[in-house]
């Protein structure tokens, strides 16, 4: 970042963003192949009665129709995604919208953000947890939203809460929320489709016709299909990696305090819970696996240690180290108690 500039990152995000977001539509048809493969194998589809090569070359054909199927299907889904991801999202994380006079401080540092780039204030929402946690959500000006934990709020000072704003604030002013609310319905088209299949097969008895490629066609499509949905689990985590850093980098340009993110995030470290769908949890501040090894290799987000070395290295940073649990802000400045509407 120091040798570049934060600018020049933001632009090679957002080219690699819709880079990745383009490779969807071609894991889609790829997982659709596979598939079809595995239903000929079973019979449920009749196939050419001749070689594995005929059979193959068979459902390559039915693409034609299989696949703008599935994308008016994919396209219906977006539509209602589009206009309703909002609520969706408010239900599967029990975020609530909250006014200036609910939490005039919280309200109050958000909207000053919002000023200093000349944008619209974003709706703040709140999640009674106590896990600290943050997210923006939306997909234009005037529906942008940024979401916050009552644990999150309990746990930070003032800085320490503007600079979370910032970074969620960084996510809209880049345009990489929009990024990661598509590619989260995007991944839920894919996700469906792998159920779908996965329980058709266990109910399947098989379609009453016999092939003689049954075997190789059913490995082959198996293969196919479960290398699609790798991909798709890949491009959706490094979607969510690589722009953690830039939001990091751009909360520090937003508030000029480099330590009040780092000391964020090592409060939040081991701390973020919250319970939400896979796809939801990918827009968080933090999404961090208990464990270590493979699973935190196939973690959404990066480490909060290695968040915190580039804070170090290219904002000029202190760490102070793991948080101990020091107290809170005093009571009453960010814990009031939630009202009604």
């Amino acid at each position: 970042m120091a040798a570049v500039g934060l600018k020049t990152h933001i632009w090679a995000n957002n080219t690699r963003s819709a880079l990745l977001l383009a490779g969807f539509p071609v894991l889609l048809v790829g997982i659709l192949y596979g598939i079809q493969l595995i239903l000929m194998g079973m019979g449920m589809i009749q196939g050419s009665g001749g070689s594995l090569g005929a059979d193959m070359a068979l459902a390559a054909g039915m693409l034609g129709w299989t696949v703008p199927a599935a994308l008016v299907v994919a396209a219906i889904w977006f539509a209602i995604a589009y206009f309703g991801s909002q609520t969706m999202i408010d239900a599967m994380t029990g975020a609530r919208k909250v006014e200036r006079r609910v939490e005039p401080e919280l309200y109050n540092l958000l909207e000053n953000l919002a000023i200093s780039r000349g944008m619209k204030t974003p709706t703040l929402r709140i999640i009674e947890t106590e896990g600290m946690n943050a997210y923006a959500s939306g997909l234009h000006e005037g529906r942008y939203s940024v979401t916050v934990t009552r644990g999150l709020m309990q746990a930070m000072n003032r800085d320490e809460l503007e600079a979370v704003l910032a970074h969620e604030m960084t996510h809209v002013i880049n345009k990489d929320v929009r990024t990661m609310v598509i590619a989260s319905i995007f991944a839920g088209i894919i996700s469906v489709i792998a159920e779908l299949v996965v329980r058709g097969l266990f109910f399947s008895r098989g379609g009453g016709r016999n092939n003689k490629n049954a075997g190789p066609l059913i490995l082959i499509g198996i293969a196919i299909a479960a290398i699609g949905f790798g991909l798709a689990f890949f491009i959706r985590m490094m979607l969510s990696r690589t722009r953690e850093y830039v939001a990091d980098a751009g909360s520090v340009e937003l508030t000029k305090n480099p330590d009040a993110m780092i000391s964020a995030l090592r409060k939040i470290e081991g701390r973020s819970n919250v319970r939400a769908p896979d796809e939801v949890q990918l827009m968080f501040l933090d999404n961090q696996p208990d464990g270590r090894g493979l699973e935190g290799l196939f973690a959404t987000h990066p480490s909060v240690d290695s968040r915190v070395a580039a804070l170090v290295k290219f904002a000029g940073g202190r760490d102070p180290g793991p948080w101990t649990g020091e107290p809170s802000p005093p009571p009453g400045f960010w814990t009031s108690v939630p009202t009604a509407g």
